[in-house]
């Protein structure tokens, strides 16, 4: 399995050290930056020997280049966006496969937040940039809403024990939306409030399982709320 470790950096982003302890590999996941990332690293006596990216924005590929000259790195990234990532050495689209060590990963093409972003799926761990958050999904910059719902369909068709390592701490302020969404979902306010209390006291939120996504998530879950919206129309206008 692979040793999973989370860098803070910016506002909200996340970047993510993925660590092989049989062979001594280290994918970055998203760097938004170098310096906290090399940092990190080498604080733990990793060799980061590999870049993962899911999409071109500037925040999950800033460090690409200062990491490449620290480590000499292969830069792995989506073939729809090659065009647009520094120094990227291998493109891939879904169906290829990277591997971490003896961990093999899948690519999992999901356009929606930009046009050709993907997310790569381990057993247990799926990095998947800007598409899925807690209890969210991304902003449609490029994409349509139809692809980012087909896109959370591949995610939610994974194990639901897999955690999810995405790139922002956008929690607190998703729980708020979904709870507009679904109040009356018990499982969904009691998230809500764990999450405040972890956000009060200052500590990430990320990662979270696809089973707790499942219950919680009102854009995964877009089936049940239509269902309870029907239910409540029904209600209303016998009442009425």
């Amino acid at each position: 399995m692979l040793d999973i470790v989370g860098v803070s950096v910016l506002h909200d982003n996340y970047v993510w050290l993925a660590h092989d302890a049989a062979s001594g590999e280290t994918a970055v996941i998203d760097p938004a930056v170098a310096g906290p990332v090399l940092e990190a690293a080498t604080s733990r006596g990793w060799k980061i020997t590999q870049i993962l990216n899911t999409h071109w924005h500037p925040d999950h590929v800033g460090g690409n280049a200062d990491i490449v000259a620290a480590t000499g790195a292969m830069v792995t990234g989506p073939q729809a966006e090659a065009a647009k990532i520094p120094h990227i050495s291998r493109a891939v689209v879904e169906g290829d496969t990277v591997q971490i060590g003896s961990n093999i990963g899948r690519v999992i093409d999901c356009p929606a937040h930009t046009a050709g972003h993907n997310a790569y799926a381990f057993e247990g761990a799926l990095f998947c940039g800007d598409t899925l958050f807690a209890m969210g999904c991304g902003r449609l910059f490029e994409g349509t809403a139809e692809q980012m719902h087909a896109a959370l369909a591949k995610f939610m068709a994974l194990p639901p024990r897999t955690l999810v390592y995405c790139a922002h701490e956008y929690t607190q302020s998703n729980a708020r939306f979904a709870l507009t969404v679904e109040p009356e979902n018990d499982a969904l306010v009691r998230r809500a409030e764990a999450v405040d209390r972890l956000r009060e006291r200052g500590d990430p939120t990320v990662p979270f399982s696809l089973a707790m996504e499942a219950a919680t998530n009102p854009f995964v879950r877009a089936g049940s709320v239509a269902e309870l919206a029907r239910r409540r129309a029904a209600k209303d206008a016998f009442r009425g």
